[in-house]
């Protein structure tokens, strides 16, 4: 049987903490942030979590992890 193979979209845009739940990296973050808030550009720092949704699909994408 072959293996299976690791999606790397997927494996660069989401990292599994060592308890194995998947994190990610907020949208909106890059560039033009100088004319935001400092209340928004703090909450852009924190990373978010996924929905259960979003997690099915991360399982198959990343069999490994």
């Amino acid at each position: 049987m072959h293996k299976l193979k690791t999606n790397k979209t997927a494996s660069k845009r989401v990292k599994i903490t060592k308890n194995g739940k998947p994190i990610k990296v907020r949208a909106g973050q890059n560039h033009f942030n100088a004319r935001e808030s400092g209340k928004t550009r703090m909450n852009k720092r924190r990373n978010a979590g996924l929905s259960n949704d979003a997690l099915r699909q991360v399982k198959k994408q990343l069999p490994y992890a």
